[in-house]
């Protein structure tokens, strides 16, 4: 029986494991690369969250990151593709959290990891205050962010990112 991982959010050290953890989830044209991933831990480190374990062989060595999730906030309330290579685009006290990147190890799918990290991430931009959380999925993800509470807002007028076809998802915490 495998401990369950703890979620924290992500430090500089983590970078080569945030990496390398993104180049095994997303197809190349995707994959934020590591400078991209480096920008991200620089401007918004509390918006970068792992689900870590100790290793089994090593307990007392460093941890291992089987599962990510990331993004930053603003006030704008759609996802473009420039939120993907522009890290400095994030507003501490935007008003929507934008997830970029949710990630987990293949070894480690259909744990679900990545739905206790969404769910996460909205527990944190409830007690932010934020109104709510963007993401965008592709089709066959739709179901998924759905069950967590997302409603689909059709194929997204703003990003293409990678040369895919993503639906724009919403999770309204607050109206004004």
């Amino acid at each position: 029986m495998r401990i369950r991982p703890r979620i924290r959010t992500a430090s500089p050290a983590d970078l080569d494991a945030i990496a390398e953890l993104e180049a095994l989830c997303f197809p190349p044209a995707e994959a934020a690369d590591r400078d991209a991933i480096a920008a991200r831990l620089a401007a918004y480190p509390d918006h970068v969250w792992l689900a870590v374990e100790d290793d089994p062989d090593d307990p007392d060595g460093p941890e291992r990151p089987v599962a990510g999730v990331n993004g930053m906030c603003t006030d704008l309330p759609d996802l473009a593709d420039e939120m993907f290579s522009r890290a400095g685009l994030h507003e501490p006290d935007g008003s929507w959290q934008m997830i970029l990147s949710v990630m987990t190890a293949p070894d480690r799918r259909g744990e679900g990891l990545a739905a206790a990290l969404v769910k996460h991430v909205v527990q944190e931009a409830r007690a932010s205050g934020r109104r709510g959380a963007v993401l965008t999925a592709k089709p066959e993800l739709v179901g998924f962010y759905a069950r967590l509470g997302f409603r689909d807002e059709g194929v997204s007028q703003g990003s293409t990112h990678g040369g895919a076809v993503w639906h724009q998802m919403r999770l309204t915490l607050l109206t004004l």
